[in-house]
């Protein structure tokens, strides 16, 4: 599971860069409002790469991606994207853990010692 999320926040990681240079277009932000925002995100995207295995790691990947959907109301397009990485969170999650459960269930067959053949 850490593989596939940390690479869903490494995603939005720049997306979130990016989407800071588009949001500095809007006279109504300051410079410093925008990049004290998204760079407090990006650095959120990383710190989450470290602690996605722990409790409520996930949880706190759910807080950023509606944290992303929530942005598009200061640039647009990341209602759309945001809902991309929604759906990316969500596969990296589920299909992660499907991941984990198999290579638990291989390590354990592997573990368990095999009748000799006679």
């Amino acid at each position: 599971m850490r593989t596939l999320c940390s690479s869903t926040l490494i995603g939005e990681f720049f997306i979130i860069g990016f989407a800071g240079l588009v949001a500095m277009k809007d006279d109504s932000l300051s410079t410093a409002t925008v990049w004290t925002v998204s760079g407090i995100a990006m650095f959120l995207c990383l710190a989450l790469c470290g602690v996605i295995t722990r409790p409520g790691g996930v949880a706190l990947g759910w807080v950023l991606q509606i944290a992303l959907i929530a942005s598009g109301f200061v640039v647009p397009t990341m209602f759309f994207l945001g809902v991309i990485f929604a759906a990316l969170w969500w596969a990296s999650v589920h299909y992660g853990r499907k991941v984990d459960e198999a290579k638990a269930r291989f390590a354990a067959q592997a573990d368990s010692p095999t009748p000799d053949a006679a």
